[in-house]
């Protein structure tokens, strides 16, 4: 049976920084990007990542992107690789990695998400990291485990659990989450949270000016800023959720993906 996501289930496990924490302390978070023009979904994830609290966000990237970012960032660190083992090496130090938003629907992205699976980090798969497996999620599943976190809307899911949206969403996402071995975030007006061992919430605070073009990499950024601070990853992902819609309900008409990061500290404030 699910219940409502709200503040009060997850509100005192939220990663609150000590007197005396540093910036590893509070948290790595990695953010794959994509090619030089293709940079701002990783942009708004890193963003995202550190004003949810992560100590240290580095964008991992294509070399022909790192002017790009490094000319756009200033507290988000910048390195570049040009093979999949050479992201994996980048990210063994790393707590959690985002990979998928404007990625690329190519090998290398596929090439990219199994080397991480080969690091310590926990994982947040989102847009091209989901949709690149269709036809072949047994693929994808291979990459997962139950530290990880996927991000799907509907269409996304579909590609990779075809025909289980029937059962109504909270049963698909409950099921998804069972197959794939991850924790799963399906996305919508009712947004459902669905772990491996059966746990769900559906979260109801939603805002329909969260409909605007990346704003579901800003939520993959919160999430993996939260996981990389050692938050649960069912727990992470119904905070940020819930954080995240609160965030726009609170600037309203003519949000975009862009003002989300800045508004997080106030909804953080009245957490606290």
């Amino acid at each position: 049976m699910s219940e409502t996501n709200d503040p009060a289930l997850w509100r005192s496990l939220l990663p609150w920084p000590g007197p005396d924490a540093h910036k590893h302390q509070r948290g790595r978070l990695g953010v794959v990007s994509g090619g030089m023009l293709h940079t701002g979904a990783a942009r708004l994830a890193a963003r995202a990542g550190l004003r949810i609290g992560a100590g240290l966000v580095r964008i991992l990237c294509p070399p022909d992107a790192g002017p790009v970012i490094a000319g756009a960032m200033e507290a988000v660190m910048v390195s570049d690789f040009d093979t999949a083992e050479a992201l994996a090496t980048l990210a063994e130090p790393l707590d959690c990695v985002v990979i998928g938003p404007a990625a690329g629907l190519t090998q290398a992205t596929a090439s990219n998400l199994k080397a991480l699976t080969g690091t310590t980090a926990a994982l947040v798969a989102d847009a091209d990291a989901l949709t690149l497996f269709k036809g072949r999620a047994e693929d994808l599943f291979a990459c997962l485990e139950a530290k990880d976190v996927i991000t799907p809307h509907e269409g996304e899911f579909e590609r990779v659990f075809p025909g289980l949206l029937g059962q109504g969403r909270e049963t698909a996402a409950v099921e998804a989450a069972r197959i794939s071995g991850a924790h799963v975030v399906l996305k919508g007006r009712e947004t459902v949270i669905a772990a491996p061992d059966g746990r769900v919430r559906v979260n109801r605070n939603g805002s329909p000016w969260l409909a605007t073009a990346g704003s579901g990499d800003v939520l993959a950024g919160l999430i993996g800023g939260l996981m990389a601070q050692g938050m649960e990853p069912f727990e992470a992902a119904s905070a940020a959720v819930w954080i995240h819609a609160d965030a726009a309900g609170r600037f309203g008409a003519g949000l975009t993906a862009e003002d989300l990061p800045g508004l997080i500290p106030a909804v953080l404030g009245n957490l606290a």
